[in-house]
């Protein structure tokens, strides 16, 4: 069997094919929670926090007397009385109660308002951007077979057409201008 730049091009299909079949999923999903790890200022990856705010009857009992029976009472409405863990008067008038899973609720005793913080983990978009923390060994074997993988579908691509839209001609265009752009963003931004 003779090697020639036709048998190269067949070969470098089925490469790019299979490759980009399997690799598929593992790309949209370091895809995905890449674009969320940009934006970690605007979009928590791992929980989800809401702020309510509300107005409760001011309490008759100073906040450092408030026992759990009334912190249960309180708890009642924002369907959270199975969650209490503890809670504690940081100062006089001031009422902070702790939930499990992290949320929590501060009540000014005095005026009656309060303010309800819910803490939910994201479950699916953590797990995701976990994965760019390299989350151990097997991880890591994994993550390196896709980075080679990623390298042949590229080379496979750059190879598998001929032409005016293959590396010859636009595709060589568009090659360079994938290569510069990061360059200029890295010599001058």
């Amino acid at each position: 069997m003779t090697f020639s730049l036709n048998t190269c091009r067949k070969w470098s299909r089925v490469v790019h094919r299979d490759l980009s079949f399997f690799f598929s999923g593992m790309l949209i999903i370091y895809a995905v929670s890449g674009i969320v790890m940009n934006h970690r200022d605007t979009i928590n990856p791992h929980f989800s926090i809401e702020r309510k705010e509300y107005t409760l009857t001011p309490l008759p009992t100073p906040a450092k007397e408030i026992g759990r029976e009334e912190v249960m009472t309180i708890l009642q409405p924002l369907g959270e009385a199975g969650n209490y863990t503890k809670h504690y008067a940081p100062k006089a008038g001031q009422l902070k109660v702790f939930l499990k899973g992290g949320s929590n609720l501060q009540v000014d005793t005095d005026t009656g308002a309060a303010v309800y913080e819910s803490v939910k983990r994201r479950t699916v978009l953590s797990a995701m951007t976990r994965l760019h923390y390299n989350p151990g060994q097997w991880w890591t074997l994994f993550a390196d077979t896709f980075a080679v993988g990623l390298i042949l579908i590229t080379l496979s691509g750059i190879v598998m057409l001929k032409g005016k839209k293959g590396i010859g001609g636009r595709g060589g265009w568009e090659f360079a201008a994938g290569i510069a752009l990061p360059l200029l963003f890295l010599l001058f931004f």
